[in-house]
């Protein structure tokens, strides 16, 4: 490799590392904001995502590429299902770190590559590798042990999980750039979130403006939205897809110390289950760094290379 792409990939891992790292902090930015409910602080994220992304948009010169986005009916409405997916998926990880429950949204983010592997196999033809499914199965387990033993199923991890890979899916199918899809998807949300806030200004629960504080931390929601994304966008461009595959494990690591420092409660069900999602995900990540290997590909052929991806 010469010196600039060396340069270039390690640029594209440190962005990389940047974006899943302040995936990783968000628990800390949502127990900041508490006291503001979980459906007000989501309008408002929608609401200050909107202006900061329009001048992102406007720095990459990606405006034109938003338009023409825009005018085509189908990637539209693949869009519109997208934002409602991830607009409940920020809902309930908000909801769930406003209750405590910061270890099951980090669970779930760790459970969501392994659904993306089974979306795959379930709906796309897609092959299973052994490791693959080996993963899965420990995942299984993981959510069984905290079902069983711990008598609590899971459902936010599992909720954020599948409605993180329902949208994922959804932008797989289309054809547009990270940072002019999220702002399409804002865009179509920005009206009942618009709504909202207005209902709740006119009913007096409206929390923003009545604490400095709370007013800016609530507004810093746009490039705390934004940023991460822009991150991950830069370094998707420059590394290979197993290295940010691997990557995408540091912010459900970052979001579970965060559980530990706030004190949730740690119990041995919870020990149980994700030590056995651990040791699924590292299994997954070996996978997929084995598969993505020259000497691999060339043992194996193409079209087993390609199934193990």
């Amino acid at each position: 490799m010469n010196r600039p792409q060396e340069i270039d990939s390690r640029a594209g891992l440190f962005s990389g590392l940047a974006a899943y790292s302040m995936w990783g902090l968000f628990p800390i930015y949502f127990v900041a904001t508490r006291a503001v409910p979980a459906p007000e602080l989501l309008a408002h994220r929608i609401l200050w995502s909107l202006p900061f992304g329009l001048l992102i948009l406007i720095f990459r010169k990606q405006i034109g590429d938003t338009w023409k986005a825009i005018r085509k009916p189908r990637t539209l409405a693949l869009l519109a299902l997208a934002s409602i997916s991830l607009a409940a998926n920020w809902g309930v990880y908000i909801y769930a770190i406003q209750i405590e429950q910061i270890f099951q949204g980090s669970l779930g983010y760790y459970i969501n590559p392994l659904i993306y592997v089974l979306v795959a196999v379930l709906f796309f033809g897609e092959r299973l590798s052994k490791l693959q499914g080996f993963a899965i199965l420990l995942a299984c387990m993981g959510v069984l042990a905290l079902t069983i033993y711990g008598g609590q199923f899971p459902v936010i991890s599992l909720f954020l999980a599948c409605s993180f890979t329902i949208y994922g899916v959804l932008r797989k199918l289309i054809d547009v750039g990270a940072m002019p899809g999220l702002f399409i998807e804002v865009l179509v949300l920005i009206l009942p979130a618009a709504l909202y806030i207005a209902w709740l200004n006119q009913s007096g629960s409206l929390v923003f403006g009545t604490d400095t504080t709370l007013n800016w931390l609530m507004v810093a929601s746009g490039p705390i939205t934004v940023l991460p994304l822009l991150a991950f966008a830069f370094a998707a461009r420059r590394i290979r897809l197993s290295t940010l595959g691997v990557l995408q494990f540091v912010g459900p690591t970052m979001q579970f110390l965060c559980g530990i420092y706030f004190g949730e409660t740690f119990t041995a069900a919870h020990a149980i289950c994700f030590t056995l999602i651990w040791l699924g995900v590292a299994v997954f990540a070996f996978d997929g760094w084995r598969s993505s290997r020259p000497s691999y590909a060339l043992r194996t052929g193409p079209a087993q290379t390609r199934q193990n991806e």
